[in-house]
C-alpha cells in the first residue's frame, strides 16, 4: 500500500527538469536504527573528506580511545580523524578505498581491544551563545564535522567562507531524494531534538534569522516529528525562526542549488555560490553532528547507513562506525541473498559499484546497495545519439548534455567546459531519459577527470616555471652581490694605494726640506701635471745627483767656506812650469 504523503507547502518554487522516481525506502525505513556491533579492525583512510588528507599524530603501536585525535587537518580545507573505538595501531599503510577506480590511500588501521573505552572528550558548551562563531568553527574542525549528505565538504570551512555580509537564510537538508536511502529519514524520526537544537547553535554561529527546512513530501513521519519539536522550541523562545518546507518528490529535489530553487525562488547562477545571497545549506545529519560536537564535546566517529537493495537479507538502517568493513556492515543487516552481483555505495542515480566489500566505511557513506540481476532492468547496448533532446530537457542543472556528450567523446575536453561541463550535478537524470541508452554521467566523469589532471599538470609546469625564473634570479642576484662586494674592495685598495702615496710624498718633501734643498724641481707642485709619487722620486734623484756631484770635488780645505768656488785642475801652478 503507497504510504500517505504530506501536504506540500504553498509558495514553492520548483526547478528546471528532474523526475518521478520509484521509491524504495520500505522496508528499511520501517525499523528503528540499528546498533552496529564492534569489529576487530578498522580502516580509516586519511583522505575521507574534501580537500587536503589529514595528517597522522600517532604511531604504529600507540594505544588510543574512542574519539581520540587519530589525524589532524593538513591545511584550511581538511577534516580531523578520531578513533572509533579503543584499540592499538596496528598499521599506517596504504588500504583499500571505496572508489570507483578501486583506488588506495594511505590509511590507519586501529585493531580494537573490545572495551570501547572513551577518551577525555572536548569541553561541552551548553552554553554555545556567549562563544564567538569563530571558536564555534574551530570546535567544528577540531570535532571532525563534515558534510554528511555525500559531499563530506568540511562544514568549519563552509561557515567561514559564508557571505561576509552575514547569512540570513539556514536551509536544512532533509529531501533525500535518492529511492532507496532513508538514513535522513530514520534520523529525523528517531532524533528531532538534536537537528532542531543544531539548527539553533548554527543560527547563533552565522548570525541568520530564519531556518527552513526541506522535506520531501513521501517523509510524513519525519515531518510530524519535526513539527512537534519546532512548536515545543517556538514556545520556549517566544519567536519561531525554524519552518518546515515540504517539496514535492521530484528527483533531484535533494539538490544544493535546485533545493534553494524550490524554497526561495532564488536561482544561483553559474560560477556563484548560494553564500553569495545570504543563505548556507546543510544536511539534518551535519546538523546533528554539529550539535553533539559543540553543546557534547563529541568528535565524529560515526554515521547512520541505509543497508538495503533486494541482496540484502534484513534492510535496515544501522549506526555505523567510521572505519567498519563494508563486509561487516552487511552482515549485520543479515548477509548477503542469493545472486548479488553488485554493491553500491550510494544510491542508484548517483552512487558507485565498488570492486570489493572489504573497503571501509567512510564519511562519505550514507547507503550500501546490494543488488540482484533481478533487482535492476537490463542495461541494453548504448546506440548513437539521435539528438532528441530529451536529456536538456530533464537536466536540473539547465544543461545541455547532448553537446557535452559529444565534447567528451571527442576528447575535446575545452569545449566541454564553455559548456558548463561543471555546473553538472552528476544526478543521473539524463542517463535514466536517454533513448539510445547512452551512460552520459560516465562521459561527464571521465571529461572532468581528464580536465583536472590537465590542470594539475599545467599548475605543476607553472610551479616549475616559477622555481626555474627564481632560480635564475637568485643566481643574477648572488652574481650582482658578489661583483659589488669586489667593486668595494677594488675601491678600498685604490683608496689605500693613494693614500699611501700621499704619505709618501708628504715624507720625501719633509725629506728635502731638512737637507736645505729649496730646488724648484725637488719641490715641484702637484699642479704641474706630476703626481706625488712622481715628484718624490724626482727629488731622491736630485739628491742623489748633488752627493755624486760633491763627491767628485773632493774634501775642501781648513777653514773654506761651504759652497766657495774652487780652483779647477788647469789653473794650479806645476813644479818647473814657466813663469
Amino acid at each position: 500500500m503507497p504510504e500517505a504523503r504530506a501536504t506540500t507547502s504553498p509558495g514553492l518554487h520548483g526547478f528546471h527538469g528532474g523526475l518521478d522516481l520509484d521509491y524504495h525506502k520500505a522496508p528499511a525505513c520501517d525499523r528503528p536504527i540499528g546498533e552496529m556491533p564492534l569489529v576487530d579492525e578498522y580502516v580509516l583512510p586519511l583522505h575521507m573528506h574534501i580537500g587536503a588528507p589529514a595528517i597522522p599524530v600517532v604511531a604504529v603501536g600507540d594505544h588510543v580511545r574512542r574519539g581520540q585525535l587519530l589525524a589532524r587537518p593538513d591545511d584550511f580545507i581538511s577534516a580531523a580523524i578520531h578513533a572509533p573505538t579503543s584499540g592499538v595501531i596496528q598499521a599506517i599503510e596504504p588500504r583499500g578505498l571505496p572508489h570507483p577506480g578501486g583506488l588506495s590511500a594511505q590509511s590507519i588501521v586501529l585493531a580494537a581491544d573490545g572495551e570501547d573505552r572513551e577518551a577525555e572528550p572536548l569541553d561541552p558548551w551548553p552554553d554555545y551563545q556567549n562563544k564567538s562563531p569563530v571558536e564555534i568553527r574551530a570546535r567544528l574542525r577540531e570535532a571532525g564535522i563534515v558534510g554528511l549528505g555525500g559531499a563530506v565538504f568540511p562544514t568549519a570551512v563552509k561557515l567561514a567562507t559564508a557571505n561576509p555580509g552575514g547569512v540570513e537564510t539556514l536551509v536544512l537538508n532533509g529531501a533525500e531524494c535518492e529511492p532507496f536511502i532513508s538514513c535522513d529519514d530514520r534520523l529525523m524520526q528517531e532524533a528531532p531534538e538534536p537537528i532542531l537544537r543544531g539548527a539553533q547553535m548554527l543560527l547563533h554561529a552565522v548570525g541568520a534569522r530564519r531556518c527552513l527546512i526541506g522535506i520531501e513530501d513521501n517523509k510524513p513521519r519525519a515531518i510530524e516529528a519535526l513539527q512537534a519539536v519546532i512548536d515545543r522550541l517556538a514556545a520556549e523562545e517566544g519567536e519561531r525562526r525554524l519552518e518546515i518546507k515540504v517539496v514535492p518528490s521530484i528527483y533531484p529535489a535533494g539538490g544544493e542549488k535546485q533545493l534553494i530553487r524550490t524554497l526561495t525562488g532564488i536561482e544561483v547562477p553559474r560560477n556563484r555560490h548560494v553564500t553569495d545571497y545570504q543563505l548556507l545549506c546543510l544536511n539534518v545529519g551535519t546538523v546533528a553532528n554539529s550539535w553533539h560536537a559543540v553543546v557534547e564535546g563529541r568528535a565524529l566517529t560515526e554515521r547512520v547507513v541505509t543497508v538495503t537493495g533486494g541482496g540484502v537479507a534484513e534492510p535496515r538502517n544501522l549506526r555505523v562506525r567510521v572505519g567498519t568493513p563494508m563486509a561487516k556492515v552487511i552482515e549485520a543487516a543479515g548477509g548477503y541473498t542469493q545472486g548479488v552481483d553488485r554493491l553500491l555505495m550510494g544510491g542508484p542515480m548517483m552512487g558507485f559499484a565498488l570492486h570489493e566489500d572489504e573497503v571501509p566505511v567512510v564519511k562519505a557513506t550514507n547507503c550500501l546497495l546490494a543488488m540482484r540481476p533481478v533487482d535492476r532492468d537490463p542495461t541494453p547496448t548504448p546506440q548513437p545519439c539521435i539528438r532528441c533532446s530529451r536529456c536538456s530537457e530533464a537536466c536540473p542543472a539547465d544543461l545541455l548534455p547532448q553537446q557535452l556528450y559529444w565534447y567528451a567523446r571527442a576528447q575535446q575536453f575545452e569545449r566541454s567546459h564553455d559548456y558548463h561541463l561543471f555546473d553538472c550535478i552528476e544526478c543521473g537524470v539524463c542517463s535514466a531519459v536517454c533513448p539510445s541508452h547512452i551512460p552520459l554521467v560516465q562521459y561527464f566523469r571521465h571529461a572532468k577527470t581528464e580536465i583536472w589532471s590537465a590542470e594539475r599538470e599545467r599548475a605543476k609546469a607553472e610551479h616549475a616555471r616559477r622555481r626555474f625564473e627564481f632560480h635564475n634570479e637568485r643566481i643574477e642576484r648572488q652574481k650582482a652581490e658578489r661583483e659589488a662586494a669586489l667593486a668595494k674592495k677594488r675601491a678600498a685598495i685604490k683608496a689605500a694605494q693613494e693614500k699611501a702615496a700621499k704619505k709618501d710624498a708628504k715624507e720625501a718633501d719633509a725629506s728635502a726640506n731638512a737637507n736645505g734643498d729649496g730646488s724648484q724641481s725637488a719641490t715641484k707642485p702637484a699642479d704641474d701635471g706630476q703626481s706625488a709619487a712622481s715628484m718624490s722620486i724626482e727629488a731622491a734623484r736630485a739628491r742623489a745627483k748633488e752627493r755624486k756631484a760633491r763627491a767628485q770635488q773632493g774634501p775642501r780645505a781648513e777653514g773654506e767656506p761651504d759652497g766657495a768656488e774652487r780652483p779647477s785642475d788647469e789653473s794650479t801652478e806645476r813644479p818647473g812650469g814657466s813663469s
